[in-house]
């Protein structure tokens, strides 16, 4: 038999009936896998799970959020040996899950991630971490990671929208930053820096045209929005258009970025939903290709190149 390992974040999303965790593990073991359930028990403790993982796993499986897909990722990029991965999407948000076709019937997407098809895909670095489809920082970016868990387990997606109007008071801040693509050095003054791997963010679909999770590039998005006004405005071009016709925004598509702040940034990096403390002012973003994903088959011809 196949070798499984579920890594099961239990606080996850919202309304998961209790027998959940039984109903997808006779699933898991009727399509010919040996099944063992890990659960998560706090932060960080998915990535060190699958770091310390035997190399017979077949498949190691992130039933979770973005989050936790994440640090089942982050495991991974620290073995020699990589691991195949899936993503069963459990959280509030789940960007990443609904880009590759999964909705909220957890049953349903389990049986789309089994019957699904191994692609090699890019996995975006900052300084050498990875992250899976969202890097960012700005104003109230840090409403992913800092709205409290009784909210969202509460209100769902709602959740982030009560914590973030409590935000709405106040100056946009702006960055000042240098930053070189390709080769080419140029500099601005943005309130927002998103790099992305994705055709969703925060929950907006066809975000940005033409997206594929193979082809050896990411997104880069700077903004330079300096009202509360304008902000309202463009969070309304981002529902009606994509993200290179935006006003007060550049966008680029690239496989390397360097970003250099004028001083020592005061707030954290967003990556895919979860804080990243840190003391530099230098970020430099890659591709790495080592990764194969187990993904469902609707969206593949959509997502991927090859």
């Amino acid at each position: 038999m196949k070798n499984c390992i579920m890594i099961y974040n239990a606080k996850s999303g919202k309304n998961k009936s209790k027998n959940l965790i039984n109903k997808l593990s006779e699933m898991i073991e009727q399509y010919g896998y040996n099944l063992e359930v890990v659960f998560t028990k706090r932060k960080g403790h998915a990535s060190s799970i699958v770091k310390k993982l035997p190399d017979d796993i077949d498949l190691v499986i992130a039933a979770g959020g973005d989050g936790t897909f994440n640090e089942v990722i982050t495991g991974n990029m620290k073995r020699s040996k990589k691991l195949l991965i899936a993503q069963l999407p459990l959280g509030t948000t789940n960007d990443v899950g609904t880009m590759y076709g999964y909705d909220t019937n957890y049953i349903n997407d389990l049986e789309l991630l089994l019957n699904g098809t191994i692609k090699n895909i890019d996995i975006c670095m900052i300084n050498n971490k990875p992250f899976v489809y969202f890097a960012g920082m700005g104003n109230f970016v840090n409403v992913s990671y800092e709205t409290p868990r009784n909210l969202k387990e509460k209100y769902g997606k709602i959740g982030y929208i009560i914590y973030g109007l409590k935000q709405l008071k106040g100056r946009l801040k702006m960055y000042n930053i240098n930053y070189t693509i390709d080769g080419k050095t140029r500099k601005g003054k943005y309130s927002f820096i998103f790099i992305t791997n994705s055709s969703r963010v925060a929950g907006v679909n066809n975000i940005y045209p033409d997206v594929k999770l193979d082809d050896n590039r990411f997104e880069v998005l700077l903004c330079n929005i300096k009202s509360k006004v304008s902000l309202i405005k463009n969070l309304y071009y981002f529902k009606t258009k994509d993200a290179s016709k935006i006003p007060d925004c550049e966008y680029f598509k690239t496989d390397n970025l360097e970003i250099v702040f004028d001083k020592l940034p005061e707030d954290s990096w967003c990556l895919d939903g979860e804080e990243l403390k840190h003391k530099k002012k230098k970020f430099k973003f890659s591709i790495s290709k080592e990764m194969f994903i187990l993904v469902p088959n609707k969206n593949i011809d959509k997502l991927f190149v090859n």
